[in-house]
């Protein structure tokens, strides 16, 4: 096998065991956190975040995908010495538009409170965002730059001591600072990322300035910068902005149900401990997705049609299996999770209504990330768009209707139509053709082997029923066949050796 072949599997499991040391620390902190200020807290913070959301997504205005995008074709094409031109371009445009937005979200702080959180209390903690927004937003060029570079140890490195540092702040800032209050709590949050977000941009920018230019005639950079990162920012935030409005509307709507008690609650249940939990595991499948981008628009770049191929097919495959397996391990466990995570059995039962879509939230993870990489963004985020706009709409007949049931239904119509037109779109432009036999067998198999496990009598024996059942049953029905495990144990075996 190539080396160029092996790179990015090898590469991925480099990040895999990062993000998902940064994913086990983050969750624990959101245990921590909802122990603390409790779920009509992790609610109210959810809501100051989504309004933060959509100003780093306006602020960001595409430019770390377009950063990772553009070094990633300088690289495929050969050119190294044109990185500075793009770094300087995607910087100049980065600090233009987030100056804007964090201006703009500095002044309107107290009316976004008042009218949109639903309390004044927020605007402090709104202000504090906006002042901070430029600086997330370098960072995020100088991501997308080392990404696109193909730098992934030194991601790796810096990441680490990125979470490091945010979560030594963070907790210093709630032991002697925010005592029981919620918004010095929520503030707390953003002054420790800020913190850990500023370490990691001195150490790329220093790094980045020890990196020789390269030789040779640059080319300008501006047009293709522009033609990249103006459809996404414009696409991003009609997106995000219709994702806003939906997050804000959800605990008003729910108010509205009968047998509501407190929406609020209900809202930080579902997307302050429920989620985090289902998307664990996404930390291991977060390396391949992170450099799907890059490493396709090299290929799409240097005319790889064979490689190109060959890495949607092996992607989907992982991620297929990977999230059967997950799917049925919090779908075992969501009463044993519920009571020992949160001392709540509301939280168990949301989980095992959201755990079977696990399969497919991962698949869709990387069906997009492979899109975005074969330069079909403006399409993604058109599925993205409409969906979430349907999203918006069903919920705002359901919920008074069915309350947090409601929720579930809608998320799952939305999603299950934008995992098919991503992957519609994306077998079309790659020219790769999947039998369905092997999906379903995948599937089946997990469903039953979930089934038999339900017997056991304790969370451990249910986890080891499961996973040595499902095991059998994926070799059995010819799921996982005997190349696929020597390609595996080729490819850690040569890369070691490296």
């Amino acid at each position: 096998m190539p080396l160029a072949r092996k790179s990015i599997f090898y590469n991925a499991l480099l990040l895999t065991g990062v993000n998902l040391l940064l994913r086990f620390v983050s969750t624990s902190f959101q245990i921590y956190l909802s122990s603390r200020i409790g779920a009509e807290g992790i609610g109210l913070m959810q809501l100051v975040m989504t309004v933060g959301g959509m100003a780093t997504v306006a602020a960001m205005a595409g430019v770390r995908t377009t950063t990772m995008y553009l070094t990633a074709e300088e690289l495929g094409r050969g050119r190294p010495q044109n990185y500075a031109c793009v770094l300087s371009a995607c910087v100049s445009y980065s600090v233009a538009v987030s100056g804007a937005v964090s201006a703009a979200l500095y002044l309107l702080a107290p009316t976004l409170a008042v009218n949109w959180v639903g309390s004044a209390e927020t605007e402090p903690a709104l202000r504090l965002l906006a002042v901070l927004l430029p600086m997330n937003c370098l960072c995020g060029v100088m991501v997308g730059f080392f990404t696109g570079a193909g730098k992934i140890t030194t991601l790796a490195a810096v990441e680490v001591a990125e979470q490091a540092c945010s979560m030594v702040c963070t907790m210093a800032l709630l032991t002697f600072w925010a005592g029981s209050s919620r918004m010095h709590a929520v503030e707390s949050v953003i002054l420790g990322t800020a913190m850990g977000t500023a370490l990691t941009l001195c150490c790329l920018c220093i790094l980045r300035l020890r990196q020789s230019g390269g030789h040779g005639s640059r080319e300008p950079i501006a047009r293709r910068l522009l033609s990249t990162a103006v459809p996404l920012a414009l696409a991003d935030d009609l997106r995000t902005g219709i994702s806003t409005v939906e997050n804000l509307m959800v605990p008003k709507r729910l108010a509205l149900y009968a047998g509501a008690i407190s929406p609020l609650a209900a809202f930080g249940m579902v997307n302050g401990m429920v989620f985090p939990v289902l998307m664990f595991p996404m930390a291991i499948l977060f390396g391949l997705t992170e450099l799907l981008v890059p490493e396709l628009a090299r290929c799409r770049a240097a005319g790889s049609e064979q490689r190109v191929r060959y890495l949607v097919r092996k992607s989907l495959g992982i991620a297929l299996l990977f999230g059967a397996f997950c799917a049925g391990i919090p779908y075992l466990l969501a009463d044993f999770l519920g009571q020992r995570l949160y001392r709540s059995a509301e939280v168990g039962e949301y989980l095992r209504w959201f755990a079977p879509l696990a399969v497919m939230l991962y698949l869709d993870a990387v069906t997009d990330a492979m899109i975005k990489g074969l330069g079909q963004q403006t399409a993604s985020v058109r599925y993205n768009i409409f969906t979430n706009s349907l999203d918006v709409a069903l919920l705002y007949v359901l919920l008074p209707e069915f309350g947090i049931f409601g929720y579930y239904l809608s998320f799952l119509v939305t999603h299950v139509i934008n995992f098919f037109l991503s992957l519609r779109r994306l077998l079309r432009i790659s020219g790769v053709k999947i039998s369905a036999k092997l999906p379903l067998a995948c599937l089946a198999s997990a469903a039953f082997a979930a089934y038999a496990a339900t017997y056991a009598t304790t969370p451990v024996m249910k986890t080891i029923c499961y996973t040595l059942l499902l095991g059998a049953l994926w070799y059995l029905t010819g799921v996982v066949q005997r190349q696929d495990l020597r390609w595996l144990i080729t490819l850690m075996k040569k890369k070691g050796a490296a």
